[in-house]
């Protein structure tokens, strides 16, 4: 699928596992795994990062998710 220039969100959130994780094993993610969410705005994408710092409803008491969420944006020059 080709993507035009100006389809491109600018404010991002990268998502990725702490060293160690089970998840990176090669048979499940991989080690070094990263994946992005995409948003027209920063205040969408703040919006959506807050949301996914809360804990989920559905685990358990005092589990966390692992991972490593970190806010970016698409340099200008792209």
């Amino acid at each position: 699928m080709q993507v035009n220039e100006g389809d491109m969100k600018k404010y991002g959130i990268q998502v990725t596992l702490p060293e160690n994780d089970p998840m990176a094993q090669s048979h499940l993610l991989g080690e070094g795994w990263t994946g992005y969410r995409w948003f027209d705005t920063m205040a969408g994408r703040d919006e959506a990062m807050a949301d996914m710092l809360r804990s989920p409803g559905y685990y358990r008491v005092g589990d966390q998710p692992s991972v490593i969420l970190t806010p970016v944006e698409r340099d200008e020059a792209e």
